[in-house]
């Protein structure tokens, strides 16, 4: 990647850069008359829509900067889960990754669908799905037992001064465990549905690692309410556990739920001391969870 942004480089959605463009019509993978769109569902990196004789595209511009102590945004790491989920309709199908003179970039096939609203037992299945698919070995190793959880949360509070600012819960009577393939960021800005299939877009930060992570995000009632929805009732969240059809990992991720969401509460803690006020509304629902186990 550049060692720093090039003055031509976005850093939100808008009119696709012209080198960005040249870049890919060179390379063969996106024709001279194509329209590109911006596209807004993108919370990290600015990504747009190409229309044209190749069919519709995706191409991803990568900000190596938007990456975050909770979230990676790593484009080799996209790039292998892409590959490897190829052909499955987990996930989008992979076209092309390259180094730009903006920075890393990626394309892959445009999924129709509108972001995911409703219907989480469908959610957890599809979750299953991915948890059940042999990862990339290329894949990072997620959190390797339970203390880190903690010591991602003392880690954020520490960066914005606040060391002491949530009281840790107690320790849990379990530890992450398992290999699984990892999306990491499985929100509903990250879900599409068309009819009936569900796709998980968005994969910059996938890793190995215990199921739970990805469980626990899932149900994050801030990442829920950030991304415009309802934070889930009490059964709701057991229908999306029993869906997902493991009882090992959600008697697992039931002994974890405070912890996680002592976390999540650091990281909204974090986000809104970075200036997003979204989080900083959020922030209670978890310390609310948090307390409740």
């Amino acid at each position: 990647m550049p060692d720093a942004p090039s003055p031509d480089r976005p850093t939100q959605p808008g009119e696709a850069p012209a080198a960005l463009k040249r870049h890919w019509q060179v390379a063969g993978q996106v024709a001279p008359d194509a329209v590109w769109t911006p596209l807004t569902g993108g919370r990290t990196n600015p990504i747009w829509r190409i229309d044209g004789s190749m069919g519709p595209l995706v191409c991803k511009l990568f900000l190596p900067e938007a990456a975050t102590p909770l979230f990676a945004n790593d484009p080799a790491a996209e790039w292998a889960a892409l590959r490897a989920l190829a052909g499955t309709a987990i996930a989008p199908e992979p076209v092309a990754s390259s180094r730009t003179a903006l920075g890393d970039s990626l394309l892959y096939r445009h999924v129709p669908g509108r972001p995911w609203k409703t219907d989480p037992p469908a959610v957890a299945g599809l979750l299953r799905r991915l948890h059940d698919t042999g990862p990339p070995r290329a894949l990072p190793r997620a959190l390797p037992d339970a203390t880190g959880l903690a010591e991602q949360g003392r880690a954020m509070l520490a960066q914005i001064g606040t060391p002491g600012a949530l009281p840790l819960p107690p320790a849990p009577e379990a530890a992450l465990q398992g290999a699984a393939f990892l999306h990491g960021d499985p929100i509903p800005g990250n879900l599409l549905q068309a009819g009936g299939r569900l796709t998980l877009i968005d994969w910059q930060c996938p890793a190995i690692g215990d199921p739970c992570l990805d469980l626990a995000l899932f149900l994050s009632p801030a990442m829920q309410q950030v991304n415009g929805n309802v934070p889930f009732s009490p059964e709701q969240q057991v229908a999306f556990l029993e869906a997902y059809g493991d009882t090992g990992v959600t008697r697992r991720y039931r002994a974890l739920a405070p912890l996680f969401h002592w976390r999540m509460a650091a990281y909204c803690l974090w986000k809104a001391q970075h200036g997003d006020a979204a989080y900083a509304q959020a922030m209670p629902l978890e310390l609310a969870a948090s307390e409740q186990g």
